[in-house]
């Protein structure tokens, strides 16, 4: 979504937010927002519900790693455990 889309703003301050937008960013009725001022610009960012960081978590692989006194870990019973320190 690159393009440039405008809105109006009425008496009340209020801004409608295209749906476009809307619809790409899952934005309902009771959904919120934060606005953040910087040099003149406003950014505005759908704050992330519980729901949505409980299916956040869910993607978090589980991996049982056990780890040495010297910080070693035997990478066969941990396969992933690496990538995942490494990429995240």
């Amino acid at each position: 979504m690159d393009n440039p889309m405008t809105g109006k703003v009425s008496q009340k301050g209020q801004v409608v937010i295209p749906v476009e937008i809307r619809k790409a960013l899952d934005l309902k009725k009771g959904s919120k927002v934060s606005f953040e001022l910087k040099n003149g610009e406003i950014t505005i960012k759908k704050l992330l519900t519980a729901l949505d960081w409980a299916n956040l978590v869910k993607q978090i692989p589980v991996e049982n790693v056990d780890i040495d006194a010297d910080g070693h870990y035997d990478s066969k019973k941990s396969p992933d455990f690496h990538d995942w320190m490494v990429n995240g």
